[in-house]
């Protein structure tokens, strides 16, 4: 019963979780806490000890150890001060309100203040003593750790520089030779290690959850992988859009489950030989860092896999035929293998301290067959070219980053042959292992660049599911979305190459953290003025800008669509509140933006004095166009939805914007008119309040036409229309009565302006008829007839 709890886990485990070595309480958890003196004086014996390990010429402890020691001591110290720094305010403000000691001459204050005030005096400079030297103890250990890095360079490089004999000589096998029988030993004291601690968790208390381990690893590698791919196979079936992003998403499926099944096998092992904690120290580290090869070489293997995709081509990402695909298939396991065989020949080496011929051997040995792996994947690469044209999907042009990759490859393959044979051992082994490192950080981003763009292009598609609930829910266009994909992808695949080419191009002998670290040190000295440009900042202000125009957006269409149509305000007073609104808000985003991104008004003095001249030059029309417009929602003059006449311009408003307002015309066409027109200049607002459309019209009639008869009949046309009102009443009035006619002067009125042309026209209509029925016509107009004379007719001339 007491190992009911350990098969629980276990139990747990099986089922895919991830497996915890349980392990017991630290006895250092209870005890109590250093001082900051403590603390300090720990870290300064630190940093002593990293300071003399560089100066004795005959210690061993990795330089990359020591700089990790050194950063550690550099983070504590500043997070010590940064813990200080609050007790110093709050003893500084105790101090302030004591207030400055009495002058001379002045009363005596009480003895308990005088103490009071030394022993915070007192206090208030040990606390200063100790900020100062927890700063100088980080600065310390940052220049300690640049030191270290400088040294691992410059070791680096000349370890890649040192020349062994070649092993074509008799000379380079004559050291392994003599150091084999304590290579031997070494080794095999190891074996004789891993047997006991075998034959120990195989004894009976370890025997079970040892034997369920083995078990779950076995179903783990052979049922589980295929269900496990099935299972997120028929996954992305049922949940993944058909198209682009299923064909990523089964990619990464295929090279997760490598990872998940075979990783966890490894690890399940581990635990179930380790169950009982029965590994020694340094055969715990070698086992776990096992574990991680398993992982990593799983991976490798895993999105070969999932590259090649040789069984179901409909999944393939890179534009290969099936031939080139069934050719490099077996090439993901053989990688997968060097990468598990070179990490475990490291571990081993370090574990039992081995030799350096031996050490020189061996990777003189992996050098050739991981370079000698990429070479014939080179090789199966170029087919004959009958092979080429008998193919059936070839792809039609190849990207120019492939062409440089394979030529690299080829080049990587050339020099670690020839410095193995040349005896530049270390300079093959770096370039066979990098060759490895870049192939798999470049199958990586190509895998993770196509499911990140496919999920952006199936999100954002206007004719998705997503899609269209973006559209209703903020009301954006479908070219909007279309760009908004192609924004985030291109942005996203920016970031994964500034990672990739973080890790690949990390200078020799740092590795990518040294890389992050110097770039996020070199950004944080940059400013701009007395405004320091802080990545981190520029991303918290990035993400309030976005977040706050969402909200503010989210706002101005809930007042627009649900809140202001409840009210009493007419429409263009709604357009205005939500207008002023939108700046208000904007404003808020604006210093909301400025406060993330740790501005003051000292920062920013600069650029508003360039605002200020290029507004007295360039800017003034803006400007006070700006201002017109915040009048025109103010006051009120003009407001959307208002019919106004300006300069011959006669239209609707339809919008006011910041800087002009538009005027929609009666054909349609929009006016941009600059708000300062409508401020400064007559403007005839026919809708400002609630005037009445007048009709008239002018009829023509001769002269024996019966004025009264006439007169009725224009009348009633005018009272039977639906628009006209009754008050002000229909008018017909005799205009005016000439030699050839009389005139007719007609008059009614509507409730709105806009409906006076469309009145008037009816109205001409029915009364046209009403006169034609009673044979009353109007006049015509007159025709001029010009008649000539023969000359023959023509009167003589009297000639004086």
């Amino acid at each position: 019963m007491p190992n009911l709890p350990r098969y629980f886990l276990l139990l747990l485990l099986t089922l895919g979780l991830t497996p915890l070595h349980a392990q017991s309480s630290s006895p250092s958890a209870t005890a109590p806490a250093a001082t900051p003196a403590q603390s300090l004086d720990q870290l300064g014996h630190q940093l002593d000890a990293v300071r003399s390990a560089l100066k004795d010429k005959g210690a061993e402890a990795p330089l990359a150890d020591l700089r990790n020691t050194a950063l550690t001591v550099q983070d504590h110290a500043s997070e010590l001060a940064s813990s200080l720094a609050p007790q110093m305010s709050a003893l500084q403000a105790q101090l302030t309100v004591l207030g400055p000691p009495p002058a001379k001459g002045a009363p005596a204050e009480a003895p308990s203040v005088s103490a009071q005030r030394r022993q915070l005096n007192r206090a208030s400079a040990d606390l200063d003593a100790q900020i100062k030297q927890a700063q100088l103890l980080s600065q310390n250990a940052l220049q300690l750790a640049a030191q270290i890095t400088g040294m691992r360079n410059d070791q680096f490089q000349a370890r890649l520089a040192s020349r062994t004999a070649s092993p074509f000589s008799s000379a380079f096998w004559a050291e392994p030779a003599r150091t084999f029988p304590d290579d031997r030993l070494r080794l095999q004291e190891l074996g004789t290690r891993c047997r006991d601690a075998w034959n120990e968790a195989w004894l009976p208390p370890n025997r079970l959850p040892l034997l369920l381990c083995l078990i779950a690893a076995a179903l783990l590698l052979g049922v589980g992988r295929w269900l496990l791919e099935r299972m997120l196979r028929v996954l992305a079936t049922r949940r993944v859009p058909d198209g682009r992003l299923r064909r990523s998403a089964m990619a990464t499926a295929v090279a997760l489950s490598s990872v998940i099944t075979t990783g966890l096998a490894a690890q399940l092992v581990y635990l179930g030989i380790n169950w009982n904690d029965i590994l020694d120290p340094d055969l715990d580290t070698l086992a776990a860092a096992l574990v991680r090869l398993v992982f990593f070489a799983a991976f490798v293997t895993g999105l070969g896999r999932a590259l090649l995709s040789a069984k179901r081509p409909s999944w393939r990402l890179p534009p290969m035929s099936d031939r080139t695909a069934q050719r490099l298939r077996p090439f993901p396991w053989l990688l997968g293998a060097s990468a598990l065989l070179l990490g475990l020949f490291e571990r081993v080496s370090r574990t039992i301290g081995s030799s350096l011929p031996a050490t020189v051997a061996a990777r003189g040995l992996i050098a050739l067959v991981i370079s000698g792996l990429f070479g014939v994947a080179l090789l199966r690469l170029r087919r004959p070219h009958h092979a080429l044209l008998a193919d059936e999907a070839v792809p039609a042009q190849r990207h120019l980053w492939v062409g440089l990759l394979g030529i690299a490859a080829a080049v990587g393959v050339v020099i670690s042959w020839l410095g193995v044979a040349t005896g530049f051992i270390a300079l093959a082994y770096f370039v066979a292992r990098q060759m490895l490192w870049v192939g798999v950080i470049v199958s990586t981003l190509y895998l993770l660049i196509h499911l990140v763009q496919d999920l952006f292009d199936t999100l954002l598609s206007p004719q998705g599911r997503s899609g269209q609930r973006l559209q209703a829910a903020f009301a954006l266009s479908p070219n909007t979305l279309e760009q908004a994909a192609i924004v985030l992808g291109g942005v996203s695949r920016i970031l994964l190459l500034l990672l990739a080419a973080a890790i690949v191009l990390a200078p020799f002998g740092a590795g990518p953290s040294d890389l992050i670290a110097s770039a996020m040190q070199t950004f944080g000295s940059l400013k701009l003025g007395d405004l320091p440009i802080e990545p981190g900042s520029i991303l918290t202000g990035v993400l309030v800008f976005a977040v706050g125009l969402a909200l503010l957006r989210t706002l101005k269409r809930w007042l627009t669509d649900q809140l202001l149509p409840t009210t009493t305000m007419e429409r263009g007073m709604q357009d205005s509140v939500v207008t002023l609104l939108g700046y208000l808000g904007g404003m808020l985003v604006f210093v909301l933006t400025l406060a993330a991104l740790h501005v003051d008004l000292k920062s920013i003095a600069w650029i508003v004095s360039a605002l200020s001249v290029g507004i007295g030059f360039g800017l003034q029309a803006i400007v006070q166009n700006f201002i017109s417009g915040l009048i025109l929602l103010a006051e009120r003059p003009v407001k959307v939805g208002d019919w106004v006449s300006l300069n011959g311009v006669e239209g609707d408003i339809r919008r006011i914007n910041v800087r002009a307002t538009e005027i929609q015309l009666w054909d349609r066409s929009t006016m941009i008119v600059p708000n300062s027109q409508l401020i400064t200049q007559n403007v005839r607002n026919v809708t400002l309040a609630n005037a009445l459309g007048r009709v008239s019209f002018k009829l023509p009639m001769p002269l024996d036409t019966d004025a009264n008869r006439a007169r009725t009949i224009i009348l009633e046309a005018l009272h039977e229309h639906d628009v006209t009102l009754g008050a002000p009443a229909p008018l017909v009035q005799l205009d005016s009565i000439d030699a050839n006619c009389m005139v007719f002067s007609a008059y009614a009125y509507t409730n709105s302006p806009r409906d006076a042309s469309g009145v008037k026209s009816d109205l001409l209509f029915r009364i046209l008829e009403r006169l034609r029925e009673e044979k009353l016509p109007l006049i015509r107009p007159q025709d001029m007839l010009v008649r000539t004379l023969p000359a023959s007719s023509a009167e003589p001339i009297d000639k004086p």
